[in-house]
């Protein structure tokens, strides 16, 4: 009796064991997964003012003369990026409907080359559904070498259909470092040409 409690014990620690090495694996594969599909999520819905980061075709459609919208330029580091990045034009006035370009400056401040990704964030979130970005530094990596610097267009549309009580929308542009710095190939850009 003592012998066959003592297999029921073990057999139950096993089991408890290995019920808890499962709840750990799939609390690791989740906490792995939750950041992929939180983007796809704010990619999918517009929420958290997650952008689209491809370019978009030029609508032709009417401008509407009669709505004026502010778009306002904020640009951001992040620690350990030793880059800056500035929007020549803090904010510009348009009408929904028409395309406009902007200009921004990047440069590498620090004594080695590096590569950034500019990651745009749009301010109020449902606004990011009606914003085009026609070319976009934002679409690829860029890789600067020590103390270079190059200027980067911004060529953007809010489209007609933008709700009426948006007046002010706000591009938040964070920089953030790349893994690593890959060769001069897919997905890099090493000047603003048509980024």
């Amino acid at each position: 009796m003592v012998g066959q409690r003592s297999d029921d014990t073990r057999r139950e620690i096993r089991r408890t064991v290995a019920k808890t090495l499962v709840a750990l694996v799939g609390m690791c594969v989740f906490a792995f997964a939750l950041v992929p599909l939180y983007d796809v999520f704010c990619q999918v819905t517009g929420l958290n003012g997650k952008t689209s980061n491809q370019a978009q075709a030029l609508a032709h459609e009417a401008v509407d003369q009669d709505r004026v919208v502010t778009m306002q330029f904020i640009t951001r580091g992040s620690p350990g990026l030793p880059w800056s990045l500035e929007a020549h034009t803090r904010q510009v006035r348009v009408h929904p409907g028409q395309s406009a370009e902007v200009h921004f400056s990047f440069e590498n401040l620090g004594d080695q080359a590096s590569v950034a990704r500019a990651v745009p964030s749009v301010t109020p979130s449902q606004a990011s559904l009606h914003l085009r970005k026609l070319a976009c530094f934002c679409f690829q990596n860029q890789r600067l070498a020590p103390g270079e610097r190059f200027e980067a267009p911004l060529v953007f549309q809010l489209t007609r259909d933008l709700p009426a009580d948006i007046k002010t929308v706000t591009l938040v542009y964070t920089l953030y470092r790349q893994d690593a710095a890959p060769s001069r190939g897919k997905g890099t850009s090493t000047r603003g040409g048509d980024a």
